[in-house]
């Protein structure tokens, strides 16, 4: 009798079927791994072991990939934000929307490419306005008004959902040394004074040196405290 070998297992070991939900899974981690640009439809086949032309029957096209990798970006943000260890709403409005939305950024830095995704979409998913109609859930049991809860919404925009449109987002920016602040000291004084004074390392920062992650909580907690002041102040 013949041996069995490893190549024969694996002919005959029974392929996983081709599904939506498996074609956006590995598009969803083709991105997290090579990039957003490196998500083609060609490249998405080769990762799922297809043939191009095989993953049409479950999406229609690039822009239907793009539509569900938000859809399960999404889906683990809902997830993240239902497992949270949060105060009641009622109790602690700040504590609980603050514990929302640092629930989904955790889930949107694992997928950096995803807020680029979801700005570029020209139509809301139902999945975004649930999200956002937990957040008004969070702001009327806090004690708002739906008219300062619209407000609201305004104020924080993206970062509701757990990022922000930075002002600088070069590639590959690094932070600048002694010698690069002295030389725009005199043409830009007040930028050169904050960068002598601000500088730190964070490799992952914008710009190579802010803390991200710092910035984002510090401004949060600011419109959070002024939409405290608002609220009890009636208006």
């Amino acid at each position: 009798m013949t041996p069995r070998t490893d190549a024969d297992e694996l002919t005959e070991r029974p392929r996983v079927p081709l599904s939506r939900r498996r074609v956006l899974r590995a598009a969803v981690e083709l991105a997290d791994r090579d990039g957003l640009d490196a998500l083609t439809m060609r490249r998405l086949a080769q990762e799922v072991g297809a043939e191009a032309m095989s993953l049409y029957h479950h999406v229609a096209n690039k822009e239907a990939v793009l539509d569900g990798v938000v859809e399960v970006v999404l889906g683990e943000i809902a997830a993240a934000v239902e497992d949270v260890a949060a105060p009641a709403a009622a109790d602690d409005w700040r504590g609980a929307l603050r514990a929302r939305i640092l629930a989904a950024r955790d889930v949107l830095l694992r997928h950096r490419w995803a807020p680029a995704v979801l700005e570029s979409r020209t139509t809301t998913s139902p999945d975004v306005i649930a999200y956002y109609d937990g957040v008004v859930g969070i702001l009327r049991a806090g004690g708002f008004s739906f008219d300062l809860a619209h407000r609201a919404l305004h104020v924080l925009g993206s970062r509701a959902l757990g990022f922000t449109q930075e002002l600088f987002r070069p590639d590959g920016a690094e932070a600048p040394d002694a010698e690069a602040v002295a030389g725009m000291a005199e043409r830009f004084p007040n930028i050169a004074g904050m960068l002598a004074d601000a500088v730190h390392d964070d490799p992952d920062g914008t710009l190579g040196f802010c803390d991200d992650q710092f910035e984002f909580e510090f401004a949060l907690d600011l419109i959070l405290d002024g939409l405290e002041r608002r609220r009890t102040a009636g208006s």
